[in-house]
């Protein structure tokens, strides 16, 4: 690797000379100058790796040096180096988005450690992230091998998160090439489990984990009976992975005060999973009990179009006649226009908002090329899911609610996974339209490949037919008509969709934040 050459201005840099040694014995080569003219000069006539600036120099202030190389050389870090410590200097240094500030005297490995910090810090991090999952992969793969609970597997899935954005950012193929493997793997069992105890769970035979229609009793109810209004924000489409990345930015405006996990019931749709949450019911017992509210899949009509009065009827029936409001924000423009219903909103005890971005954002990527490209992998998704939030209407909803004392809760009905595995399955015309889940007459599919539900009363899903099982994908999976195959394949592969069994559908993220 070609040496890093340091630009280091102080007009005592005779004084300084041990250190540019110490630093040239390391390798490195340091470019000596006194005054912010020749550090500017300097820049012209050779490539700087990093600046060392004195923020007391004569002529040409640090200051004024550090304005103009931000100007003309935005990428190149900047050290300021002072000896006064007062408040108003640190400010000004830092608005000139210097890179690092330190106070004389310095010491050589101070300046050494700051100079790794700056050229060296991303390989280094890189290198340490791939270091440490290394030695966790043989962790990780010793709790696949055992059976997990439930809890146990949220843990698992938080895990597998951690290392995904650990490993984002490193340029080694072969590692995420081993994780991405030992994900694929963890997705497979996770399925196994689900399938195994889903049904127990729903028909009491297993002590069930936190679910769709009872997270809101177990989590939100208790803070419906505090004084302050609580907001319950859901993010349609949430994945936990995309709250880690929100999670640092949020947090400078609350602090989060629990971080959840719960399952996502079955189908992991808008349809069924949201309006279980909204009533604390499965589908087919909200069918029952409230009929008027519940769309079927073969009749017209929105499918959600009935939660406000789903979670009206859930409130009553656990006691709580309390003044609340339910909006969903579909466009930026509703969304700004919110923001100032936040006055009259805090008279309620509960508020519901919302979001359909990220899922907009799935479909989007589905339906348009240029969205395609923009959210190609992963990684991708997560940072144009991050850019919405810094921009959208959320984020100013969350740093108005900051100025009041509120409770704020961020969850979702159901995450999504990228599909690449098509699976062929045929039926009548009325048969559902989902890629990860099907139901209707005269369905035709290899019962290994899915999971299938006969009757679909086992499941507390409402039963369309006498004969209509309803089948569910796996990891990757999602199913695909024999009839035009390869255009029906060419065009869904590698999207993002929901309604199958996944750890990254089926674990999803209930936050509860606090005023700091």
């Amino acid at each position: 690797m070609d040496k890093l050459t340091i630009l280091w201005a102080d007009d005592e840099i005779d004084l300084l000379k041990p250190h540019i040694m110490f630093l040239e014995d390391k390798g490195y080569e340091v470019i000596a100058v006194t005054s912010g003219d020749e550090a500017l000069d300097e820049l012209t006539r050779n490539h700087i790796d990093i600046v060392f600036l004195d923020e007391n120099m004569p002529g040409l202030s640090g200051i004024d040096t550090l304005s103009i190389v931000k100007n003309k050389y935005p990428l190149i870090p900047v050290i300021m180096i002072t000896k006064s410590e007062e408040e108003n200097i640190m400010e000004e240094a830092l608005g000139g988005k210097i890179s690092d500030y330190l106070i004389k005297p310095v010491n050589p490995k101070q300046i050494l450690l700051s100079v790794k910090k700056h050229t060296e810090g991303k390989r280094l991090v890189s290198q340490k992230s791939t270091q440490s999952y290394q030695q966790n992969f043989r962790e990780i793969s010793m709790q696949l091998s055992n059976r997990m609970d439930a809890d146990e597997w949220v843990e698992l899935y938080k895990k597998l998160v951690y290392w995904d954005l650990e490993l984002s950012n490193t340029e080694d193929e072969n590692i995420h090439d081993i994780f991405y493997s030992q994900k694929a793997e963890a997705n497979q069992q996770f399925c196994k489990f689900y399938e195994s105890n889903y049904e127990d769970w729903l028909n009491g035979r297993k002590e069930k984990p936190l679910i769709s229609p009872t997270v809101l009793k177990e989590k939100m109810f208790p803070l419906l009976k505090e004084d302050n209004p609580t907001f319950l924000i859901v993010i349609d489409n949430l994945r936990f992975d995309h709250w880690k990345i929100m999670q640092p930015i949020i947090e400078e405006y609350f602090r989060t005060d629990d971080e959840s996990i719960y399952y996502s019931i079955l189908p992991t749709t808008t349809q069924y999973a949201r309006n279980s949450l909204f009533s604390g019911l499965m589908p087919a017992e909200i069918e029952k009990k409230y009929p008027k509210y519940w769309i079927n899949e073969d009749e017209e009509g929105h499918k959600n179009q009935y939660e406000s009065e789903l979670l009206d009827e859930y409130l009553k029936r656990y006691g709580f006649s309390i003044k609340h409001s339910y909006s969903k924000v579909l466009n930026a423009q509703f969304g700004k226009k919110l923001i100032d219903s936040v006055p009259k909103m805090m008279n309620n005890k509960l508020n519901v908002i919302i979001y359909n971005f990220i899922d907009m954002l799935s479909h989007a990527r589905t339906e348009l090329d240029i969205v395609r490209e923009l959210a190609e992998n992963e990684k991708a998704y997560r940072s144009l899911t991050l850019s919405w939030l810094e921009h959208s209407p959320l984020i100013e909803m969350i740093k108005t609610l900051a100025e009041k004392k509120v409770n704020i809760i961020i969850t979702t009905d159901h995450g999504s996974v990228k599909i690449n595995n098509p699976i062929k399955v045929k039926g009548d015309r009325d048969i559902s339209v989902n890629l990860r889940y099907k139901v209707g007459r005269l369905l035709d599919y290899n019962p290994k490949q899915v999971y299938e539900v006969k009757d679909a009363t086992k499941i507390f899903l409402p039963k369309l037919y006498v004969t209509s099982p309803y089948i569910f994908a796996h990891n990757n999976d999602f199913f695909a008509y024999p009839n035009n195959y390869n255009q029906y394949v060419s065009y869904y592969m590698n999207t993002f969709q929901h309604g199958g069994i996944s750890m990254e559908e089926n674990l999803v993220p209930f936050i509860i934040l606090r005023n700091k």
